[in-house]
């Protein structure tokens, strides 16, 4: 099991030993450290125990997976449910599965929940009790439950591999590989997708039934082309959603978090600018990741038509694909679809209280923005978009737009200005200086509401 142990070990040095001394934050800190500590070892027992038990796991396929990777707040979420709703064709993972990715621990579950039937639902009921009083305070902006569908989060975040960690540890520019696991050193990189491979076939092995495994992942906007290099085979659905929506958006999730163990930190500090610089560049690593991953194997969805019309929007997608859908689930698709149109989302945000603007963004995502025709309607035809992509993408690994103060560094050398056509899997590493030219126009955005554009797609890239 992969555990990003000089990570962890950096991130609790600058917690604890290069800001200012807080009893808030050190209790914090060490105490959710060492829970998650215990958890990893835990995990990592169930694993060992998986060998013992369950060894023919190791000759398990991961055949044609099928990944959703968008940066967070880009309605992966509902694709996601819709897209489980399809049984007979996926078969994904539950958030109990995440948080223990063991087959041992899943039997132990499936044990527990059989001799639950046998006494009425006891502990369901107690469990449900429990769901409503730990994660009911996030259902309007990310519903949770143990046994709905939920990405793979947990997975990465027990390799200390997530930029979930940023909310114990704010540490953005020199975490950097924490939140893009792809500019991870080569060695680590294999390791971290070699035990995310062996999580993959232990779910294949205890739930898969010949079925396609579907995941959902939005922190691998960053890892996009260390998966794509592990599982050559596997097919890629991206949501592309307003920059200046999503990225807002999900900085208001996590400044409740900073504030909670750092009451000093700001909503327009440096934590809030470095970390939706991280956000701006998951926008441009996927897409220059569209222009190297095989059309047939990739397909982009616009935010406003997965809104406005679910059932078109999923349909186009299945053509795309050549999946037949059964009348089940077409049926399945027309009540998504009814009710979306009655959706109003009640979370609200802007650029402004971030320290953030629209010339901001445009600055680092204008190539993104144009290509994807987001300051218009929705995009009518796949087509439309990817003969537009090639003028519009920015050269390079990793390089950064000068609007974010940054250039990429390769082991101290400084990346070529030019395009070198390296294949999907080379990376580079990156450093960030948080904060340098975030000052944009006065001009911000005020409250978002969700806004659609009735439009299809062509299932033909």
């Amino acid at each position: 099991m992969f555990f990003n142990y000089r990570g962890f070990l950096k991130a609790l040095r600058l917690a604890l030993f290069q800001r200012p001394f807080r009893l808030r934050r050190w209790f914090y800190v060490l105490l959710f450290s060492a829970l998650y500590l215990a958890f990893v070892a835990f995990v990592a027992l169930g694993r060992l125990l998986d060998h013992v038990f369950f060894p023919g796991f190791r000759k398990t396929g991961v055949e044609r997976p099928v990944f959703v990777i968008a940066p967070p707040r880009s309605g992966t979420s509902f694709l996601q449910r819709v897209l489980c709703a399809d049984e007979q064709r996926f078969v994904h993972w539950k958030m109990y599965q995440t948080i223990f990715p063991s087959i041992c621990f899943q039997a132990v579950f499936n044990g527990l929940a059989w001799i639950d039937v046998k006494c009425g639902g006891v502990i369901r009921r107690l469990m449900q009790g429990c769901e409503r009083k730990w994660f009911g305070g996030w259902d309007e902006m990310h519903r949770m439950r143990l046994d709905q569908p939920e990405e793979d989060q947990a997975l990465f975040l027990y390799a200390f591999a997530s930029e979930a960690i940023f909310m114990l540890f704010p540490f953005v520019e020199p975490l950097w590989e924490v939140g893009f696991p792809d500019a991870l050193p080569p060695a680590s990189r294999r390791k971290l997708m070699a035990y995310y491979r062996s999580c993959m076939q232990r779910h294949v092995y205890a739930n898969g039934g010949g079925r396609i495994l579907l995941v959902k992942s939005t922190h691998a906007s960053g890892a996009i082309e260390s998966i794509a290099e592990e599982f050559p085979d596997a097919r890629f659905i991206t949501i592309v959603r307003h920059p200046d929506e999503a990225i807002p958006s999900h900085v208001s999730l996590f400044v409740p978090v900073w504030q909670a163990h750092s009451p000093e930190i700001e909503k327009d500090g440096a934590e809030s600018k470095a970390y939706a610089a991280l956000a701006a560049e998951w926008y441009r690593h996927l897409h220059r990741f569209r222009a190297r991953v095989e059309p047939a194997n990739y397909y982009c969805i616009d935010y406003r038509d997965l809104r406005a019309d679910p059932g078109r929007t999923v349909a186009a997608l299945y053509r795309h694909f050549g999946w037949n859908m059964t009348e089940s689930y077409r049926a399945v698709l027309q009540d998504f679809t009814e009710r979306q149109r009655t959706f109003q989302s009640t979370h609200r945000y802007s650029l402004e209280e971030f320290g953030l603007s629209k010339q901001w963004i445009r600055q680092g995502l204008g190539p993104v923005i144009e290509s994807h025709g987001l300051d218009g309607e929705a995009a009518s035809s796949q087509k439309q978009q990817t003969e537009s992509l090639g003028q519009a993408l920015v050269p390079g690994g990793y390089r950064r737009s000068s609007a974010f103060g940054q250039q990429a560094v390769i082991r101290g050398m400084q990346e070529p200005e030019e395009d070198q056509g390296e294949p999907v899997g080379h990376h580079h590493r990156h450093r960030l200086r948080a904060g340098e030219t975030f000052h944009g126009d006065e001009d911000g955005q005020g409250d978002v509401a969700v806004g659609c554009a009735e439009c299809d797609h062509s299932p033909a890239l």
